[in-house]
């Protein structure tokens, strides 16, 4: 009988959410494929102009640059969060005394948002570079580095959580008949908790992956993509296309499907690669 309700009311209770996905969206997205292929200043405006829009996105210098500088980003940020969360999930999960505390103090930075996180870094960073005579804008080298330092105070509280969950659920039993065994330390780890913890890992690559090619927030308070625009990452040039420079407004919604498309295969390929992983173990 009550199978027999839910089946009559789903309807009726998914219909608004359904709704919504459509108009907040579909419409929107689709919308947006339409008019990369258009030269428009509206929407009400809009002139198909086919692949004209992709063929100069790709002769823009400052979008290629845009694309390697945050490729590089994106590599380092991944590695040096991933290793660094893990490492701090293992200290923390040794009994130590406080860890409770240490697992809130650590987990905070991933509360304040993007743009109070990219000023108030500023502030540190610029003081720092001062005593060298520099600032985060002096060269792109010292705002890559800028941002990865405050992509990675942001974001390692939160793989860490997600990597001690992974650890604490290896077995303790499975642990202790490896030390038997006369496994060293290093080979418990390599041999036994990253292949158990492997899902762990497979959904922080996947967050920080995305979240640094997404990275937008910080990259705008940190350094506004100055010195010009040599640390600008991709979703920051998107946006200065779009709404900086006037008639490229298709030219920048071509570099947003770009950017989608780029996003969605590198995350896609990272699940699949790491997913084998899983099922092999």
């Amino acid at each position: 009988m009550n199978k027999k309700v839910l089946r009559l009311y789903f309807p009726l209770f998914a219909l608004p959410t359904l709704v919504a996905f459509i108009i907040g969206f579909l419409v929107p997205f689709g919308m947006g494929i339409y008019l990369s292929f258009c030269k428009f200043t509206t929407v009400t405006d809009a002139q198909w102009v086919g692949l004209d829009n992709f063929k100069d996105m790709f002769k823009d210098g400052e979008f290629r640059h845009a694309l390697w500088y945050t490729a590089l980003f994106a590599l380092v940020s991944v590695v040096t969060i991933n290793v660094l969360a893990f490492a701090v999930a293992m200290l923390l999960t040794k009994g130590i005394r406080g860890t409770n505390l240490f697992r809130t103090v650590f987990f905070m930075p991933n509360l304040i948002g993007g743009i109070v996180l990219g000023y108030i870094w500023q502030l540190i960073l610029n003081g720092i570079l001062a005593h060298f005579g520099q600032t985060l804008t002096y060269s792109a080298t010292n705002g890559f580095w800028g941002m990865i330092i405050l992509m990675n105070w942001q974001q390692i509280g939160y793989m860490m959580i997600i990597y001690i969950a992974g650890i604490q659920n290896v077995p303790g039993e499975l642990l202790e008949a490896a030390r038997i065994d006369g496994a060293t330390n290093g080979q418990v780890l390599t041999k036994v908790i990253l292949p158990m913890v492997m899902p762990s890992i497979t959904i922080c690559t996947f967050l920080t992956l995305t979240n640094s090619f997404k990275l937008f927030d910080q990259n705008l308070a940190l350094t506004n993509g100055a010195p010009s625009n040599k640390s600008e990452l991709l979703a920051l040039n998107i946006y200065n296309t779009f709404y900086g420079r006037a008639g490229f407004e298709g030219i920048g919604q071509a570099k947003a499907v770009m950017f989608f498309l780029i996003v969605g295969a590198l995350a896609i390929a990272q699940l699949f690669f790491t997913h084998r992983k899983e099922v092999q173990q």
